[in-house]
């Protein structure tokens, strides 16, 4: 990858990533709790392609070793607070993070949320900072070693809702439908 190519991309991963983080703070304090779950999953959706896009690539290599200080970790516990208590019952899921190992354990998606953002933004600290490599090289190692994984289950619980919610409801009305043409039946048969 040519540096010209190397700062468009990063430029791309770095636009992702900030809407990404945008989207997450105005869905949390959005009003109306029916769109949050459908708009997740649009989100989640969109930084899994970023980061399958990281994955897709040669390894970054940082041009140091240690990671310069870019400053503190934004503080996203309202955020967190406030998808956890938008989504309520729905917040808590089974997550399977290795999917050869068939052992799942409860995870909470306002938690992932909140850990997918950290690590997005600490590499969007580093782009804003000047350091493209340094932001390509983090966004990389950490969707490869834990957020890529946290989103996947998060997507899954998302899609879960959205799927039962749309399904289920159509169902409902099959059934209505089969009881209407019942009527309908019962009634051409009756000779009254």
């Amino acid at each position: 990858m040519t540096s010209q190519e190397l700062e468009d991309f990063g430029q791309q991963i770095a636009d992702q990533a900030e809407a990404f983080l945008l989207a997450l703070q105005a869905i949390a304090h959005e009003e109306e709790a029916g769109s949050a779950v459908p708009l997740l999953l649009l989100e989640v959706s969109q930084i899994l392609l970023a980061g399958a896009r990281l994955g897709a690539q040669q390894d970054f290599q940082p041009e140091t070793e240690y990671q310069p200080d870019v400053g503190p970790d934004p503080d996203l516990d309202k955020m967190r607070l406030l998808l956890a208590e938008k989504l309520g019952d729905i917040d808590t899921y089974s997550h399977n993070f290795e999917p050869y190992d068939p052992e799942t354990l409860p995870s909470q998606i306002s938690d992932d949320l909140t850990s997918i953002a950290t690590d997005i933004a600490n590499g969007l600290r580093h782009f804003r900072a000047g350091n493209t490599e340094e932001a390509l090289w983090w966004w990389q190692y950490s969707y490869l070693a834990s957020w890529g994984s946290q989103a996947c289950g998060v997507l899954a619980a998302l899609h879960s809702v959205v799927a039962h919610d749309r399904l289920d409801r159509e169902f409902e009305g099959e059934e209505e439908q089969v009881e209407a043409a019942d009527a309908l039946l019962d009634a051409a048969g009756d000779p009254a």
